[in-house]
């Protein structure tokens, strides 16, 4: 019980300094995965409020907040995983709230077979790769 409290009041504390962070309307969560029967770790986007898949969760990001370069660095993301297994007719949720990037024990997703956890916040321009240029580069490197 006691640690129960501890921890809720220091996701309290940490939600509300990264709570001043900068959060964008076009943000993008970056989530890691870990499929524990294969051990296959994968690395993944979400854009907040688009649902995305990995094995059989479903993960929502609603909220993902970045302090701002001056402040210590903490990356914070509120999810919302769902579990839709083969044979189910409904998904079951398995998790609502907010995970850090710098304490992932904190708030962690139970699951035997998956782990989720949260890397990164940043927004959706910054995420995607640069448009290939269409005109020739000029590079004097050539076979």
């Amino acid at each position: 019980m006691k640690r129960t409290l501890a921890a809720a009041a220091a996701a309290a504390m940490a939600v509300s300094s990264v709570g001043a962070a900068h959060a964008a309307a076009d943000a993008v969560a970056v989530l890691q995965g870990l499929d524990k029967t294969t051990a296959r770790i994968s690395k993944f986007e979400a854009p907040v409020d688009k649902p995305v898949r990995f094995g059989t969760l479903t993960i929502t990001v609603r909220d993902c907040r970045k302090r701002p370069p001056e402040e210590p660095p903490e990356s914070a993301a509120f999810l919302e995983i769902q579990d839709k297994r083969p044979g189910d007719a409904e998904p079951r949720k398995l998790f609502s709230g907010w995970m850090f990037a710098s304490s992932p024990a904190l708030s962690a997703l139970e699951h035997p077979v998956y782990d989720v956890g949260v890397l990164d916040c940043r927004t959706a321009s910054a995420a995607a790769p640069p448009p290939p240029s269409s005109g020739s580069s000029g590079s004097s490197l050539r076979k």
